[in-house]
């Protein structure tokens, strides 16, 4: 039999978790819609402000590049630091004996992890903007923003990894499947949700990044292919936005800035999560 002290402390414990869990829910949904009711009027007043391009001299204004600056960013971030992050943490987990030099790693993983970005930014401008001769371009904010996350997919995917029971790897071994094929079909698809989430969050700060790059990715507002466009200066959609709203004053575009980021980062979490349960919704058939 519980006490009824123990009955009260459990009710209370599970109200203000309730409590808890109905300001997040209410906080998030308040800005998502206070951000795109700001933002709307701005769209539907002006919709051409999503396929025109910036121009002081006419007057107009547009975040077509913008727009295409941060798809651009995101992608080419996403296909390096992934590789590299979801690989360090796979040779540390699976496969490092020196758990001092592991333990290491993870402090500095983590210390990087709390690093400003406008210290990134620096850092960005000074070794890959000048040092590495690529100047302020797409592909320096990508590098920039590749170290910044690092830290993120690394520990996600580390947590993820230490999730998977001991006995999957020792009933594959005793199948006698080798070491990476274990790792390729028994641990990482049982993971694939913590990397799918390490994913999402390093989209949300790419998406929300300025600061690193104003330093290295620069202002322009330019229509390029992807290739040719990682060569060139371009603003993404939180720097113009930086610049409609500090700069310029003019808050409308900077709300309809906001609102279109929000959307983005609604679309491509669904796109992201719809591909990872369909990877291990094909695993479970295999």
């Amino acid at each position: 039999m519980i006490s009824g002290k123990r009955k009260a402390y459990a009710h209370i414990m599970r109200t203000l978790c309730l409590i808890s869990m109905a300001i997040v829910i209410l906080l998030t949904f308040f800005m998502i819609f206070y951000v795109i009711a700001k933002g709307l009027p701005e769209l539907v007043r002006n919709p051409r402000l999503l396929i025109d391009s910036p121009s002081v001299r006419r007057k107009i204004d547009g975040i077509f590049p913008d727009i295409l600056n941060t798809i651009y960013i995101v992608i080419s971030t996403l296909l390096i630091v992934l590789p590299i992050g979801v690989g360090s943490a796979i040779y540390l987990t699976e496969y490092a004996k020196n758990k001092k030099i592991v333990s290491i790693i993870e402090f500095a993983s983590e210390t990087l992890s709390g690093i400003p970005s406008i210290i990134y930014g620096l850092v960005g401008m000074l070794v890959f903007v000048q040092f590495c001769s690529l100047g302020t371009s797409l592909l320096a904010g990508s590098l920039t923003l590749v170290i910044m996350n690092l830290p993120t997919i690394m520990r996600t995917t580390q947590e993820s990894l230490k999730t998977v029971p001991q006995s999957y790897r020792e009933g594959a071994f005793a199948l006698g499947a080798g070491k990476w094929r274990v790792i390729r079909t028994v641990v990482l698809p049982s993971c694939i949700n913590g990397i799918v989430t390490g994913c999402i969050l390093t989209i949300g700060r790419i998406l929300g990044e300025s600061a690193a790059l104003l330093f290295t990715a620069g202002l322009a507002h330019n229509v390029s292919s992807f290739f040719e466009a990682m060569g060139k200066s371009g603003a993404t959609l939180t720097v113009a936005l930086y610049v409609y709203a500090s700069e310029r004053g003019n808050f409308e575009v900077a709300y309809a800035i906001a609102a279109i980021l929000i959307v983005l980062t609604i679309i491509i979490n669904l796109i992201t999560g719809r591909l990872a349960r369909l990877v291990e919704r094909r695993n479970g058939e295999k």
